[in-house]
């Protein structure tokens, strides 16, 4: 079983990240599952959420201490909190950030630490900083969980009722964050 958190802040789109995940997965005919953690947050505030993925079936229900991978929305979140403290050499993580992953000074592998610049991207191709779509191009390339057309479908699925130039504007956001 794969393991993924994801770490934002409050109106980032870190339940949404999940979701998707979990659909892709779904789409790519995986179990899978997502979702959040919920208190009071607000607007702005630390805020996690959680997708699994298998080949059978996900009995367990809780939440994800030890993950396979780790998505960053805000990379401001390294600074006064914890986010790394259980993960291990093996984990991965996927960072939105500008800099180079060695200029993070992060305590874990560089072999496994993956940055894209999502939120230039996605101001650059949808006009607004939601780099949580974007974020998951490189997570699709980053680890193979998902695959770029499961997301896609999935990103179909989630913002449909959004209208086609959306959808249409996330899938290319996605398409650059993977290459």
């Amino acid at each position: 079983m794969h393991q993924i958190r994801v770490h934002g802040r409050g109106g980032q789109g870190v339940v949404t990240d999940a979701e998707l995940i979990a659909i892709s997965a779904f789409e790519d005919g995986k179990q899978s599952q997502a979702f959040p953690s919920f208190g009071v947050e607000r607007t702005g505030a630390p805020i996690e959420s959680f997708a699994r993925i298998d080949n059978k079936p996900i009995r367990i229900r809780e939440q994800i201490y030890n993950p396979d991978v780790l998505v960053v929305l805000d990379v401001s979140l390294f600074k006064g909190s914890d986010i790394l403290g259980d993960c291990d050499k093996k984990t991965q993580i996927v960072i939105n950030t500008g800099k180079n992953k060695d200029q993070l000074g992060l305590s874990l592998p560089l072999k496994n630490i993956y940055t894209v610049n999502a939120t230039q991207i996605a101001l650059d191709i949808i006009g607004k900083d939601v780099a949580n779509t974007t974020t998951l191009g490189a997570f699709a390339k980053a680890n193979k969980l998902i695959s770029i057309q499961g997301l896609e479908k999935a990103i179909k699925q989630k913002f449909n009722e959004k209208g086609k130039d959306i959808v249409d504007k996330n899938i290319k956001a996605v398409r650059q964050a993977y290459k």
